[in-house]
């Protein structure tokens, strides 16, 4: 009976143990063992220090496919320490889409050499690649499309394969283009298998799924293999001449690095920003998203600052304040953030957009009766002054109302002007409530406490 293999993470942990423990080497077949996915992961989890060691058991064959995985940083870190001749080496068995995301990262002294190593048909093929952006379906697809033509039989389109042995990975179906090369459609494998041989490849073709303009954004590909649920897809030229094709390990990655941008970017971090980078990088990186949110705050700073004297008198309104404040920011962020999320899903539209205002005016509204009612009840009881009640109960309201508007509206103003929601959309956001549920409470407590 064979042993089940050794969880990821298991095997990770082995290995900084080892690490720790300065027995490297005894994991070095271990490391050599993993999908360079994984070792790129491992790199990632490990301090500067360490990863030199790890690196310098990878074995060469291996070092290509690693650096493709690696996060920009981190690769660029490595890449750093390399010598010319190890670096090429590296480059020389990828393939032409996995070379195309890493040649931009190379010293330009080398990316020339690494050119002319090449033969002239994957030189050609690198710059087709290169003529798009790198978050496009060009910069996404590779080059080895497998093509027919409808006109031939299943027995002859069969024959072809036998003759050529192997197919690329992740080949689900055939892509049928005409003698221009133009695309018509393609053909599952499966149906190869399984429908009569006699039958042509116009007859059994689907023409259903059209190819992917080699501008459309990454996210927008995604969404595509999304919905049809497709596993590879053609990429096609304004004119409708076959690219190439994206497969769904590609889109799965691009995937994974929206999800991690959408998090990212709402501290103003970057998704390729290095988690173990060092201090003064780290702290310059923040220092800027950190001086917005200062400026803000000194915003909301100058609101409470006008209503000193009130603050003065009535005391049990400086207490309270922290509370009407984080009941519109708590409220503001879960519109703010499923907003952001139907924009990202293409869920909404111009058309839709002010269904979704009343929606969560009427939310506010429901919410703020139930909330500002307790609050203010508690409020009444402890300072035993009923009209501090009800003024912070018509505080809580105007707040949970504004955020309501601002969690709608904010996402859809920031994508208007493109900016990105996700990156401005909670400083804005938190801004908007803290004012407001300031002033609010403040400026109700003058009108009718003094």
């Amino acid at each position: 009976m064979t042993e089940a293999p050794e969880p990821k993470s298991s095997r990770f942990v082995t290995l900084r143990n080892l690490l720790e423990q300065g027995s490297m080497r005894h994991g070095q077949r271990m490391i050599n063992s993993m999908h360079p996915a994984e070792i790129a992961r491992l790199i990632e989890s490990l301090p500067p220090a360490k990863r030199e060691i790890i690196w310098e058991f990878v074995e060469p064959e291996l070092e290509g496919d690693v650096l493709v995985e690696l996060n920009e940083e981190v690769r660029s870190e490595l890449i750093s320490g390399m010598d010319a001749e190890e670096l090429i080496a590296a480059t020389e068995d990828l393939e032409v889409d996995d070379l195309a995301d890493l040649i931009g990262d190379l010293p330009e002294t080398l990316i020339e050499r690494v050119l002319q190593s090449m033969d002239a048909q994957d030189r050609e093929r690198l710059s087709s690649i290169l003529a798009f952006e790198a978050d496009s379906a060009g910069g996404l697809m590779n080059l080895d499309a497998v093509t027919v033509r409808p006109d031939v039989t299943i027995e002859v389109v069969l024959r072809y394969l036998r003759m050529r042995g192997e197919l690329p990975d992740r080949t689900d179906r055939l892509f049928v283009v005409n003698r221009h090369d133009k695309y018509l459609g393609g053909i599952d494998i499966t149906t190869l298998l399984t429908e009569d041989p006699e039958s042509t490849v116009a007859e059994l073709m689907d023409s259903a799924v059209e190819g992917i303009s080699p501008q459309t954004p990454a996210p927008e590909v995604a969404k595509l293999f999304e919905n049809h649920d497709l596993v590879s897809a053609a990429v096609v030229s304004p004119e409708g001449r076959l690219l190439g094709r994206i497969t769904i390990d590609d889109v799965v990655d691009v995937i994974r690095e929206e999800a991690e941008r959408s998090v990212m970017s709402m501290a103003g971090l970057d998704e390729e920003d290095d988690m173990f980078a060092g201090v003064v990088t780290s702290a310059r990186r923040r220092a800027i998203w950190i001086s917005a949110n200062l400026a803000t705050a000194f915003l909301a700073a100058n609101v409470v600052g006008m209503f000193e004297a009130t603050i003065e008198k009535v005391v049990a309104l400086a207490v309270l304040m922290p509370i009407v404040a984080s009941m519109g920011g708590i409220a503001g962020s879960q519109t703010l953030i499923l907003i952001i999320r139907g924009l990202v899903l293409g869920q909404i539209e111009q058309s839709n957009a002010r269904w979704l205002l009343w929606r969560e005016i009427a939310v506010g509204l429901l919410n703020g009766l139930v909330v500002a009612g307790v609050v203010g009840t508690a409020a009444g009881l402890w300072f035993r002054a009923w009209a501090l009640g009800v003024i912070v109960f018509a505080a809580l309201m105007i707040n949970l109302l504004a955020a309501a508007i601002a969690g709608v509206g904010v996402p859809l103003v920031l994508k208007r002007l493109g900016i990105d929601p996700a990156l401005a959309g909670g400083v804005t956001l938190t801004t908007i409530t803290d004012v407001i549920g300031f002033a609010s409470l403040l400026g109700l407590g003058t009108l009718f406490l003094l």
